[in-house]
């Protein structure tokens, strides 16, 4: 994660913390309040944090989600009123995590699943949902997609609710494939044949940033699980296994090799930059989640026609090649909101079926509830990722998201922008990963 500065960082919270009440108090967990039903009907107002800019994106997503948040407004108008903090994904978390420590914790905010929940959960900040969705809001709890709360369940205790859903693939210009006469790649082999032919009719063949790491460690981690299997990840976890494994060794050393055919600017460039390469015909595959279909045809709609997808190639002789990086957004209520029944007006906004219809249909992304909606008139590509899923034989997280602490995660996304770099080997990379478990997680 980018370093903040101190300026910037003093200047969000000092907008931030304008609305923030001293006065708040633990959500109990057994009731949520009635902050609308005061004789004097004075109007409750509530902050929503998010990751973008609502106003000035063209992310489709994000779009619904300014949508979202106008129509909880207008809807409650009188009644209800929620501002949003926005700001960028790279400086999220330090701020979120700031606002948290100050005691000012916005009254609903997203959060990844792993680590990053984990912090927030241990903090004592987010309030436990589950009295909620299995009593009065049980109807909305049934409407979601079976099992979905798993990742965002805690000692039984259910801490977030999920607004869309997501896979990790590889998206590709099909006018570029066709231009080098190159096939749809199966195999990691005929996935580096396909880059050499790329490059040689002049072609750049991959887009990925390392300016932003997650983005390179997940093409990592898809590497790790291609070889290894899930087995591997879980064994360091416990301290049963070892990141010098040679499976490691393999998966990251196909990353390295892989990543000789990003675009030149990679080292510098943003995940939007890279993503932009893509959709503007610069670089012939991008390997993303589909999260990437809402800004990639927000800001390049004639792109959608010419948008293949295909799943992560299988390693020769490694493990199961069907395994899917998936990953859901998920709203996370303040344990120190005095307005329970604000926040959970709002949450179900963004889970009713006009905006989860809307979340496949224009944004391209799987809604997590049952919400019927029509793939005639949704993008192209989530009818592609749709297909693959259907021959997916599990899941994982993002491999920085599947450690046990966010330091781990961020020692194996910095790891592998070093190895990236070549300012250090693969063994070296993966050393310092392992002596980081050594020292702090294999206690």
């Amino acid at each position: 994660m980018k370093k903040v500065s101190l300026f910037v960082l003093f200047g969000f919270l000092a907008i931030a913390l304008a609305g923030c009440s001293k006065e708040k108090s633990p959500v109990s967990s057994a009731s949520s309040s009635s902050d609308a039903s005061s004789p004097e009907k004075e109007l409750v107002e509530i902050q929503w944090m998010f990751w973008n800019d609502l106003e000035v994106s063209t992310d489709l997503m994000t779009q619904g989600y300014a949508q979202v948040i106008e129509r909880f407004n207008k809807k409650y108008e009188g009644t209800y009123h929620c501002t949003p903090v926005t700001t960028n994904l790279e400086e999220y978390y330090v701020k979120l995590n700031a606002l948290i420590e100050s005691g000012c914790t916005p009254d609903v905010f997203i959060c990844n699943p792993g680590p990053n929940l984990n912090d927030v959960v241990a903090a004592g900040a987010a309030a436990d949902l589950t009295p909620i969705l299995k009593g009065k809001e049980r109807e909305w709890y049934d409407s979601f997609t079976t099992g979905i709360f798993e990742r965002l369940t805690y000692d039984g205790k259910i801490m977030a609710v999920p607004t869309n859903f997501a896979a990790a693939l590889v998206f590709y210009n099909t006018e570029l494939f066709d231009r080098a006469g190159v096939r749809v790649p199966e195999t990691y082999e005929a996935w580096i044949d396909c880059c050499r032919k790329l490059k040689a009719a002049g072609i750049t063949p991959i887009a990925c940033s390392a300016g932003t790491p997650w983005c390179l460690s997940m093409l990592a981690g898809y590497f790790c699980d291609r070889a290894g299997g899930p087995d591997n990840l879980m064994k360091v976890s416990e301290g049963t296994g070892s990141w010098l494994d040679p499976s490691f060794k393999n998966g990251i050393s196909k990353f390295k090799e892989l990543s000789r055919y990003f675009q030149e600017t990679a080292a510098g460039d943003s995940n939007d930059q890279a993503t932009a390469a893509f959709y503007n015909g610069e670089c012939a595959m991008l390997v993303q989640g589909s999260w990437a279909i809402g800004q990639i045809n927000g800001a390049n709609p004639g792109f959608e026609a010419k948008c293949g997808v295909f799943s992560f190639p299988a390693i020769k002789g490694g493990a199961d090649p069907n395994r899917m990086i998936v990953k859901t957004d998920n709203l996370v209520m303040s344990s120190g909101t005095m307005h329970v029944d604000a926040c959970i007006a709002l949450m179900k906004e963004f889970t009713n079926d006009e905006s989860q219809k809307y979340t496949a249909e224009v944004a391209g992304k799987i809604p997590v509830t049952g919400v019927a909606f029509d793939l005639n008139k949704a993008p192209k590509q989530l009818g592609y990722v749709q297909r693959i899923l259907e021959k997916s034989t599990g899941t994982l997280g993002f491999y920085n998201e599947s450690m046990p602490t966010t330091e781990a995660g961020d020692t194996f996304d910095n790891a592998m922008v070093d190895i990236f770099l070549g300012s250090c080997t693969v063994d070296e990379g993966l050393q310092k990963v392992e002596s980081y478990y050594k020292k702090n997680i294999w206690k």
